[in-house]
């Protein structure tokens, strides 16, 4: 059996020759990752083979010797490409796993992360009763995480989630019906809550809330394959805030929470922002990192 050198890249031509095992490719790949800076090469490499043949990682660790066919050799070609271009492994799947969800990604769409599951504990642990008839509305929804979330908790509740761009509520309904939550969940086109009327119990939102400058600096990951206008908070990170404060304060009904993620070190600068606008600041949530995460606001 032939093994492919640590330091080469996956040929081109090994699909012809049959020679090529999961645990050779593994091996080229994860070398392949890591010259291209990608932390836990390995890992990645499992998770990419494994993309590949259209199995379960946990294979590439049971059956190194399977040989890869043709196909599979293409399919992996194609994605060890992309992945050691910093294309994220969420979006060469395009999907994530979110809460208790399997989610569809798309180019519009914001990649989910576990940090932004803080919203939704935090949300559930302030609600005293979760069959009551709650309305829910989630600014930026992006791929409808948070909202299909929380549904799947509330089997009364109903939702609807707004997005600026129609690529990104399309993705959201597509993936509230593979939930089978779209008899509860609604999603519409609109810049914040300029479309909306009528009194929300729970309103929530994972804005845009880097500066414009530093976008470029992030990792490639995010720079280069996350929709910008999920990222892009402005000059000061704040711009969305400002808008979604004076939605808070008109939509929220009087009893009802707010809940706003943020990043780091932004707290007490949202919470200037919710406070002008005439909302009550009632706790900081964190994550599981301890890092705060999630202001939660009410009516005064």
């Amino acid at each position: 059996m032939s093994v492919t050198p640590r330091s080469a890249p996956i040929p081109a031509d090994a699909p012809d020759r049959g020679n090529l095992t999961v645990g050779a490719a593994v091996e080229a790949l994860a070398a392949r990752l890591a010259a291209a800076g990608i932390a836990a090469p390995r890992r990645e490499a499992r998770l990419v083979v494994a993309l590949a043949l259209a199995v379960e990682p946990a294979v590439t660790l049971g059956w190194p010797e399977r040989v890869l066919d043709a196909a599979a050799r293409a399919r992996l070609a194609a994605l060890a490409a992309r992945r050691a271009a910093r294309e994220p492994y969420a979006r060469l799947a395009g999907r994530r796993a979110f809460w208790t969800l399997e989610l569809a990604l798309s180019p519009a769409t914001l990649d989910p992360r576990p940090d932004s599951e803080t919203l939704v504990e935090a949300a559930l642990a302030l609600l005293p009763d979760r069959t009551a008839p709650l309305r829910l509305v989630d600014f930026g929804t992006g791929t409808g995480c948070l909202l299909l979330a929380l549904l799947t908790e509330l089997p009364n509740a109903h939702g609807i989630g707004i997005d600026i761009l129609p690529e990104a509520a399309a993705v959201a309904r597509r993936n509230a019906a593979a939930a089978g939550l779209d008899r509860r969940a609604v999603f519409a086109v609109s810049n914040w809550g300029e479309a909306l009327a009528g009194a929300a119990d729970v309103i929530f939102a994972n804005p845009p809330y880097i500066c414009s400058g530093d976008i470029d600096s992030l990792a490639p990951e995010v720079a280069l394959y996350e929709p910008r206008v999920a990222l892009d908070g402005g000059r000061d990170g704040l711009v969305a805030y400002r808008c979604l404060a004076g939605d808070a304060a008109r939509l929220l009904r009087p009893g009802g929470v707010a809940l706003f993620e943020f990043g780091q070190g932004q707290a007490p600068a949202v919470a200037q922002v919710m406070g002008g606008a005439g909302l009550k600041i009632r706790e900081v949530r964190r994550d599981l990192a301890g890092n705060e995460r999630v202001l939660v606001v009410t009516q005064q």
